[in-house]
């Protein structure tokens, strides 16, 4: 089955970027998204079926922090929860891009209910995006 097959509905985001040749070089080269449509202001880009458009707007708000688990988490961020083997192949492609992770790959909840794996990182425009990987995809939305 496909994302497009699948009968969780796909999303629709757009978020800003002050640079779209740096957007284009950070999702199209170091992600590896798929570009679909653009313009001199946007670009939609294929995130595992989902669209994510990128939209210059060179004014951005205030970064806000969240404490958990002792790092400092970005708000807002965004992103994909992968299988494990997909996390860990795009964190090895990360770290080949030579990227500064906000919060390095690590494992939350080691052992316990809800172990998933996550890094955070920012865009050249500041946005975070966070990724992450369960140990059982079951428990997603454990508590």
């Amino acid at each position: 089955m496909t994302v497009l097959d699948s009968p969780i509905p796909r999303f629709h985001l757009a978020m800003p970027v002050d640079d779209l040749a740096a957007a284009r070089t950070f999702y199209g080269e170091v992600l590896g998204l798929e570009q679909g449509r653009s313009s001199d202001t946007w670009i939609d880009w294929n995130l595992h079926g989902h669209q994510f458009v990128t939209h210059v707007a060179p004014e951005r708000p205030q970064r806000i922090h969240n404490p958990v688990d002792g790092h400092d988490v970005p708000v807002p961020h965004f992103g994909l929860i992968l299988t494990v083997p997909e996390f860990r192949k795009l964190a090895d492609r990360l770290r080949a891009a030579d990227t500064s992770f906000v919060i390095e790959p690590y494992v939350r909840f080691e052992g316990q209910t809800g172990e998933q794996w996550t890094m955070f990182l920012l865009d050249p425009a500041g946005n975070a995006l966070e990724f992450k990987a369960f140990a059982d995809d079951s428990q997603v939305f454990a508590a």
